[in-house]
C-alpha cells in the first residue's frame, strides 16, 4: 500500500464553464516541468482547506481512500463532480471545439510527467478527457519493451486522482472512453482485480450485452480482454459475433488490424471464423495502402498464423507494399514479414532488391534471428544474392557469439546449397570452426550435420569433426531407440553405461526413410544402418509397412520380442 499525503474535501469545484475551460487551454502553456507544479494546480484537483490528510491507496491504481483521521467525508468522486450536469447542458459547438484543443495540447506532451502537470492545472476535467489522459500516460510512459510503467507514476496523486474518478463514474463515460481508459489501464499493469478495473470491465460487459458498442470500440475491448482475460475468455466469441455485424466500411485501417489480431489469438476456431475472414481478407484489399509498416507485419504475422493461403490476392499487394517500407520496418517487424514470406512462398525481385540495400547497409545492427530469416528466405526461394550473403558473412565474422545453434545452421546452410563462397571464406569458415569446437555439444545432432554437410558442399571439409561425429555418443544421440543388455540378456535402464555386455540399436523406419514406389530403403538410411554395425550395434529395423500389419498390442509384443530376441523369444523385457 502506498502512503501518500492528499487535501481535505479533494476537488470542491464551482459550476463547470466550459467557455472558461476553453480560454484557460488555449492561454495556458505547457508545464513542461518533471514534476507537478503543485501551486497552479485548479479545482478538479486542489483542495480548498490546506490540512492534509493522510490516505491509503493501492500502489497500482488508486483503488480506494480511507480517511485515517476518522471523519467520514463524501465520496470523493461526488464532491468533484456534483456540477457536471452543467456539462452537459451546454452548447455542442462549444464542447467540440473544447475537446479538440484539449487532445491537440494532450498530443504535444511527451512524457508522463507534463502529462499529469497539464491535467492538474485545468480547472475541471470531464471525464471522458480524464479517460484521455491515462490513454496518453500510457502511450509516453511505456517503450516497446512492453515493461510496468515506473511506480511513481502509479502513485501520484494527480494519477490517482484521474484513476478515482473513472472508478466513481463509469456510467458517465462515452463507450469509446470506456474501452479506451481499461486499455490504458490494462496496459499499464494496474491490478486487475482491483475495484477500478472489475467496475470498468463490467460497465463494459454491460454495454456489450445491450449491443451498444461501436466496430472500433469492439476491438479495443476485444484485444483488452485478451490481456486481462486470455485468449479463452468467454466475452471474446460475443465480440466476434457483433463484430460479423458490423459494416467494415465504418473501421479504420488499424481497426481491420486489431480484429486479424483477436482471431489470431483463437486460431483453433479459424474453421468458424472462416466466412467472416474471407470478408474481411476482401475488404483489406481497399484498406492496405493506408496501413503503416508495423500493421503491414502485423496483419501478415495473423494471415500466418490462421493459415490464410488462399489470401492470395491479399498477400501479394501487401507484399508490394512491404517493398516501400523496407527502410522502416524494425528488426521484430521485418522478421515477421519475412515469416510470412517463407510461409507462403512470395518472391519479388523489387523486395529482394530492397532487403539487400537493408541488410547491406544495416546488417551489423539486425537482430540474429532477423539475419537467419534473410538467408532462409534466399535458400529457400534459391536466390544468389551476394550482397545478402557477403554481408552476412562479416557479421558472423564479427559478432558469431550472438548466433544460437539453429540460427548458424539456417546462417551457414545457404552458402552450401547456391554454392557460393564469401570473400572473407578463410575468415568466415576459421570462425566457424571455432565456434564448432567451443559449442559442439550444444548442437543437436541434425543441426550439426546440417552445417558441416553445407561446408561440404563448397569444399571446406569438416575433417577435423570426423572423429566427434562417428563416436557412439554422438550416433546415440541421432539413433531412435539403443537398448543395452548385461551378460544374462536383461535389459539395463538407459543411463547405464557400466556392465553393458550387448547394444542394440532399434531403427524404427517411417514411409520418408523408403522410396516412394517400394519399401527399399534409402541410401542415407542404409549407410546410417552400416556405420552402427561398424561400431559394434546389433541393428533391428522395424519398418513401417510391417509394424501396419500388426492389429493388437500383444501382436505388437510378440512382434518386437521376436526382432529383438530372434534365439529366445520367451524373453521378457
Amino acid at each position: 500500500m502506498a502512503l501518500v499525503t492528499l487535501r481535505r474535501n479533494f476537488c470542491h469545484l464551482p459550476d463547470f464553464r466550459v467557455c472558461g475551460a476553453l480560454v484557460a487551454l488555449k492561454s495556458r502553456p505547457v508545464n513542461r516541468m518533471n514534476k507537478v507544479v503543485k501551486g497552479h494546480q485548479h479545482p478538479w484537483f486542489c483542495s480548498v482547506q490546506p490540512k492534509p490528510v493522510r490516505v491509503l491507496i493501492h500502489p497500482a491504481c488508486g483503488k480506494k481512500f480511507h480517511a485515517e483521521n476518522g471523519t467520514d467525508h463524501a465520496p470523493l468522486g461526488e464532491q468533484r463532480f456534483s456540477q457536471a450536469h452543467d456539462w452537459d447542458g451546454l452548447d455542442q459547438s462549444l464542447r467540440m471545439e473544447g475537446e479538440q484543443v484539449f487532445y491537440k495540447r494532450l498530443d504535444s506532451l511527451t512524457s508522463w510527467e507534463e502529462v499529469l502537470s497539464f491535467v492538474s492545472t485545468l480547472e475541471t476535467l470531464p471525464e471522458t478527457w480524464a479517460a484521455g489522459a491515462l490513454q496518453r500516460i500510457c502511450e509516453v510512459g511505456k517503450g516497446d519493451d512492453d515493461q510496468r510503467l515506473p511506480k511513481e507514476i502509479q502513485e501520484d496523486s494527480v494519477f490517482q486522482a484521474l484513476c478515482f474518478r473513472l472508478e466513481q463514474q463509469p456510467l458517465r463515460l462515452s463507450s469509446t472512453g470506456l474501452v479506451t481508459a481499461l486499455q490504458a489501464l490494462i496496459l499499464l499493469h494496474v491490478d486487475p482485480q482491483s475495484s477500478l478495473v472489475l467496475n470498468l470491465v463490467a460497465e463494459c460487459q454491460n454495454r456489450l450485452q445491450a449491443g451498444v458498442l461501436e466496430a472500433s470500440d469492439l476491438c479495443i475491448l476485444g484485444e483488452t480482454l485478451i490481456r486481462l482475460q486470455g485468449p479463452g475468455c468467454a466475452t471474446l466469441e460475443l465480440i466476434i459475433h457483433q463484430l460479423q455485424g458490423k459494416k467494415l466500411e465504418t473501421l479504420t485501417p488499424e481497426d481491420i488490424v486489431a480484429i486479424y489480431r483477436i482471431l489470431q489469438t483463437c486460431s483453433e476456431k479459424v474453421d468458424q471464423h472462416q466466412t467472416f475472414l474471407n470478408v474481411v481478407n476482401n475488404f483489406s484489399l481497399s484498406v492496405v495502402s493506408y496501413l503503416s509498416p508495423k500493421s503491414i507485419s502485423q496483419m501478415l504475422a495473423a494471415l500466418v498464423v490462421l493459415d490464410q493461403t488462399q489470401a492470395h490476392p491479399l498477400i501479394i499487394k501487401l507484399g508490394k507494399y512491404v517493398v516501400r517500407h523496407i527502410p522502416h520496418f524494425t528488426n521484430e517487424e521485418l522478421r515477421k514479414v519475412l515469416e510470412a514470406f517463407i510461409y507462403f512462398g512470395v518472391r519479388d525481385r523489387f523486395f529482394t532488391k530492397a532487403l539487400e540495400r537493408r541488410v547491406a547497409s544495416h546488417c551489423l545492427t539486425l537482430d540474429p534471428e532477423v539475419i537467419s530469416k534473410v538467408t532462409e528466405y534466399c535458400s529457400g526461394k534459391l536466390i544468389l544474392s551476394k550482397r545478402i550473403l557477403n554481408a552476412v558473412a562479416e557479421t558472423f565474422v564479427c559478432q558469431s557469439e550472438k548466433f544460437s545453434p539453429s540460427q548458424i545452421s539456417e546462417l551457414i546452410e545457404p552458402f552450401g546449397k547456391l554454392n557460393y563462397l564469401p570473400p572473407n571464406a578463410p575468415a568466415f569458415f576459421r570462425k566457424l570452426e571455432n565456434v564448432l569446437f567451443t559449442g559442439f555439444n550444444h548442437f543437436p545432432p541434425k543441426t550439426l550435420l546440417r552445417v558441416l554437410h553445407a561446408c561440404s558442399l563448397i569444399e571446406y571439409h569438416p575433417v577435423n569433426f570426423m572423429p566427434k561425429i562417428f563416436s557412439p555418443f554422438f550416433l546415440q544421440q541421432l539413433q531412435d531407440v539403443e537398448i543395452k543388455l548385461d551378460e544374462e540378456g536383461f535389459v539395463l535402464p538407459f543411463t547405464a553405461n557400466e556392465d553393458v555386455n550387448k547394444r542394440i540399436a532399434l531403427c524404427i523406419d517411417g514411409p520418408k526413410r523408403f522410396c516412394s514406389n517400394s519399401s527399399h530403403l534409402l541410401g542415407k538410411e542404409a549407410i546410417k544402418q552400416r556405420h552402427l554395425r561398424l561400431l559394434g550395434y546389433q541393428v533391428v529395423q522395424v519398418p513401417y509397412h510391417e509394424m501396419e500389419m500388426l492389429k493388437s498390442r500383444l501382436e505388437l509384443v510378440e512382434y518386437l520380442q521376436g526382432k529383438l530376441f530372434p534365439q529366445n523369444p520367451s524373453v521378457h523385457w
